[in-house]
């Protein structure tokens, strides 16, 4: 199971699909993190946390706790 931690900067990859059930599994559907959608990552802050991504022509930050709930093809 690959998920969005696992890119690297300027890789690309597809939304598979958001486990668990949360607050946070919420917010990343409302934000437009959906199945079948193109991600990017852009860059990571110096320590590694947030992390920048670009979807749908905007540019989205998540933690690391919730990139890790977001599995990719």
């Amino acid at each position: 199971m690959r998920t969005l931690l696992d890119l690297k900067t300027g890789e690309k990859a597809i939304v598979k699909k958001i486990t668990g059930y949360s607050l946070i599994h919420r917010r990343l559907l409302d934000m437009g993190i959906v199945s079948g959608t193109c991600v990017q990552l852009v860059k990571s802050a110096p320590l590694g946390d947030p992390l920048e991504f670009k979807i749908k022509g905007y540019h989205l930050s998540l933690r690391k706790s919730e990139a890790s709930t977001v599995e990719i093809m």
